[in-house]
């Protein structure tokens, strides 16, 4: 039994993330932490420390919190011992050398999407990429959502830059309305972040080249979609060393 604590725990994701961990038959939710504190996530009183997660004696650590707590969050964790499972998203490659240097007693696994499905629209794109002359990403997202472009939507385009050089140029030469044609990711590929309350989270990749377009799409209907990575990345993290970054090797992708 993997003794798990979350970080986030009272918010919408975080409290998803305790009921997956309570509900499967290798994983013990052992602590829960969020600045809230006070309530209780599957039956687990929420703390407002750190402390809490080394009194509970947690192996694996969940969060999916903001980038400014995570800073704080995983250089604990890497002190502590414990792995790190991390959902949240928006880390400057300098945050992320960091962690490589501060992961050394436990293991960390960053991912920008723990649906399988988007992990597979991801690595779709990239392998699409090479067979067309031009890209954007459409990403939506919940009206609660705080940063944009998402970090799916820059890890998908990363990964499509990453596969091709070659990418037509934008004949754009005036924007009736600044920002009208998105914001330029890796390799000038455009993004557009949508915030829509209803939605959860959405992304579509449209290629194009002559004569033909190819769309890629996912749809996250409800939060539960996430669930499998994260349970697959709290059984996994004990045997990837260091830090690792997305769910692919997860999946042998």
């Amino acid at each position: 039994m993997i003794r798990v604590g979350v970080v986030g725990a009272a918010g919408r994701m975080g409290a998803t993330v305790c009921a997956a961990v309570a509900a499967d038959n290798d994983l013990e939710l052992v602590a829960a932490v969020d600045t809230v504190g006070g309530t209780t996530a599957q039956g687990v009183k929420i703390g407002r420390e750190l402390k809490a997660l080394a009194d509970a004696r947690a192996e694996v650590v969940v969060d999916f919190t903001v980038v400014a707590a995570a800073r704080v969050t995983l250089p604990w964790l890497a002190l502590h011992g414990v792995h790190a499972v991390v959902g949240t998203t928006g880390f400057t490659d300098a945050d992320l050398a960091a962690f490589k240097q501060e992961f050394t007693r436990s293991n960390c696994l960053i991912a920008p999407n723990f649906a399988i499905g988007a992990v597979l629209m991801m690595r779709f794109a990239e392998l699409a990429a090479p067979f067309f002359d031009t890209a954007e990403i459409i990403e939506i997202h919940h009206d609660g959502k705080a940063d944009s472009p998402s970090g799916t939507a820059v890890a998908t385009a990363n990964r499509m830059a990453a596969a091709s050089d070659k990418w037509a140029k934008d004949p754009t030469t005036h924007e009736a309305i600044a920002g009208a044609r998105g914001a330029k990711g890796p390799a000038d590929i455009r993004i557009h972040a949508v915030r829509m309350r209803g939605a959860v989270a959405n992304q579509e990749v449209v290629l194009g080249t002559q004569g033909q377009t190819l769309t890629i799409r996912h749809d996250t209907v409800e939060r539960t979609s996430f669930m499998p990575g994260v349970v697959l990345a709290c059984k996994k993290i004990a045997n990837r060393p260091g830090v690792t970054l997305g769910l692919d090797s997860l999946l042998g992708i």
